[in-house]
């Protein structure tokens, strides 16, 4: 950013909300830093710092650490705690004793700022159950559903790079927040000021380290979810690799595939060293290539049959397999989610267990293979925005009236039961080891499994491109992009027209059948900045800001008819090209 075309109004409004951390309100450490920041003859870092304040998104509350108030630090998480604390106290002020769960995972300052949570929480006379060292972010859901707490946090930042943390906030049902619970909280983190943190006393009678009892209560049941126990006994010695890139996967999922049955589970020992620095890959998400490299590698020295991955909180799973030739590939985010859909409707129907009611859940971005093959089995499907707290909070709504069977999003996260309401890579990996083992029991590999989906149900491709635009100019500049894509319809896409647009922002769809619009309202409980584009030969482009990292992602889904494995490379070949001309068109 050159501070040469700079608003000068906002470079003073930046410094004079800066100078207010001078105060002895904030530590000398904190004040040091903001010094030097004024200092700069380049005010760019600074507004970066300060030109506003970190807002809950799809993620919760999250950002790059170091001082000020677009910052994750001591003083923005104290302020959202305090934040918290108030409402909750406002929404269940009337029982005997309001409590909140706190984990934290591998993140640099994670721990630090999981003990200021609860140092804050209990000023305010709120138990905490605090997590005597880090787990999943799924177990944190589990925990507040399991002693029934009004709320609960987790310090992470997922799958972000090392520089970025986070604070993922729960609500009594085990879910993130969701309206209108994230804005009021938001509206009391707004009224926080410095003095009224500095005078809080922590009270340490308040505060419970949870250890390992609650590990065996989640264990216990996630092994329930197992449908293929025979599979898994006949297939016990299958080499699974498994690496949990550096977070807090390495606490639970070995012992939970170990426990399942499995034998030869491989570890990468490089990667089972917890460390928020993420030492051995470029960016710990198991949606890129590069994290499974090492696992991969593994793989092939052991002779292994397939590779998961879990990201630094272990709500996501990433998957490698070998294909025909015994090379491994990576699955994307689809495709794990069709193969998790597929056999669980599977088993579900090979045991009897469905009755009519039953529903899975995907978001609207994900692939809609998946709705083909919920509705050609009479399960019914629920499409949601982008954000796990979506899916949750369908279960939230379907509780006690209908049955989940399972939910997933094309960002690698899956959700296998009810008792958590995030997702779950301890149970995805669970769930996929299990699947390669029934597999081989029907005498195929997951990936002749995966091609005999696409041969039943059609086949897709699916592409997420992402562009990066950093900072404030970046905000804005994505800003202009949607309005410019809503603005400037195309009328067709790789010389398919265009008979359906999706606007989630104005929840409208048009319709556009030989020229003529029909323009209908979209049945959804709320706006989302989402564009979507469907074409008459079953291409679907959705394009959406990024709720949790400074992105703006396209979403390009082509489908085709397949009779047989053998078509499937031909297939595959068209929709490289034609997801091609769809980038050129959208200017990619």
């Amino acid at each position: 950013m050159n501070h040469n075309f700079m608003d000068n109004s906002l470079v003073e409004q930046v410094r004079m909300k800066a100078i207010g951390w001078l105060s002895s309100d904030y530590n000398e450490e904190t004040r040091k830093k903001v010094k030097e920041l004024l200092e700069k003859e380049d005010p760019t870092d600074l507004i970066e710092a300060f030109y506003k304040d970190l807002e809950f998104g799809t993620g919760g509350l999250r950002g790059i650490i170091g001082v000020g108030t677009n910052r994750m630090n001591i003083y923005t998480i104290g302020f959202a705690t305090q934040g918290l604390a108030n409402y909750l106290k406002k929404e269940f002020g009337r029982l005997a004793e309001i409590s909140v769960v706190i984990g934290y995972d591998c993140r640099n300052n994670s721990q630090l700022f999981a003990k200021r949570s609860a140092e804050i929480f209990s000023a305010n006379g709120i138990r905490v159950y605090l997590f005597s060292a880090l787990r999943p972010t799924p177990e944190i859901s589990y925990t507040v559903r399991y002693l029934r707490c009004q709320s609960g946090i987790c310090i992470t930042a997922s799958h972000n790079p090392k520089e970025y943390n986070g604070y993922k906030v729960y609500w009594n049902d085990g879910a993130q927040v969701i309206d209108p619970h994230d804005k009021n909280i938001i509206e009391e983190v707004n009224r926080i000021t410095p003095e009224d943190i500095k005078k809080l006393n922590e009270n340490c009678s308040l505060i419970q380290l949870i250890d390992n009892k609650i590990d065996e209560k989640y264990i216990k049941d996630l092994l329930n979810i197992s449908i293929s126990k025979n599979a898994i006994l006949r297939n016990k010695d299958i080499k699974i690799v498994y690496t949990p890139l550096h977070g807090t996967g390495v606490t639970l999922i070995p012992q939970v595939l170990s426990l399942l049955g499995f034998k030869n589970i491989i570890r990468v020992p490089e990667q089972d060293i917890v460390s928020g620095d993420f030492p051995t890959v470029q960016s710990p998400n198991p949606e890129e290539a590069s994290a499974l490299l090492l696992a991969i590698e593994k793989a092939k020295v052991n002779g292994a049959d397939i590779v998961m991955a879990s990201d630094p909180d272990a709500d996501r799973m990433g998957a490698a397999i070998r294909n025909e030739k015994g090379e491994f590939i990576l699955l994307n985010g689809n495709q794990t989610l069709l193969i998790f859909i597929y056999y669980l409707i599977a088993r579900w129907k090979e045991q009897g267990k469905l009755k009519g009611n039953e529903y899975v859940v995907k978001t609207i971005v994900s692939t809609d293979t998946v709705k083909t093959i919920a509705e050609t089995n009479n399960v019914q499907l629920y499409d949601v925005y982008t954000g796990f707290k979506w899916i949750a909070n369908i279960l939230r709504q379907n509780e006690g009236k209908k049955t989940f069977i399972g939910g997933g999003e094309e960002s690698y996260g899956f959700l296998a039961e009810d008792f958590v309401r995030d997702k779950d890579a301890v149970s995805a990996c669970m769930l996929f080891a299990e699947i390669a083992a029934w597999a081989k029991d029907n005498g195929k590999t997951v990936y002749e499994l995966l091609q005999d989906i696409y041969v039943e149900y059609g086949y897709s491709k699916e592409v997420c491109i992402s562009v990066i635009k950093q900072g404030k100019l970046g905000e804005e500049s994505i800003v202009v992009m949607m309005k410019n894509y809503r603005n400037n319809l195309p009328t067709e896409l790789a010389g398919s027209k265009i008979i359906l647009v999706k606007d989630f922002l104005q929840l409208t769809e048009m319709r556009i059948m030989n020229g003529a619009k029909q323009l209908n309202k979209l049945d959804m409980s709320t706006v989302s900045d989402v564009l979507q584009y469907f074409t008459e030969d079953g291409t679907k482009v959705s394009i959406r800001p990024s709720g949790t990292e400074p992105k703006i992602k396209f979403y390009i889904e082509i489908h085709s008819k397949v009779n047989s494995r053998q078509e499937i490379a031909m297939a595959e070949t068209a929709a490289k090209t034609k997801i091609e001309a769809i980038r050129k068109s959208l200017k990619l």
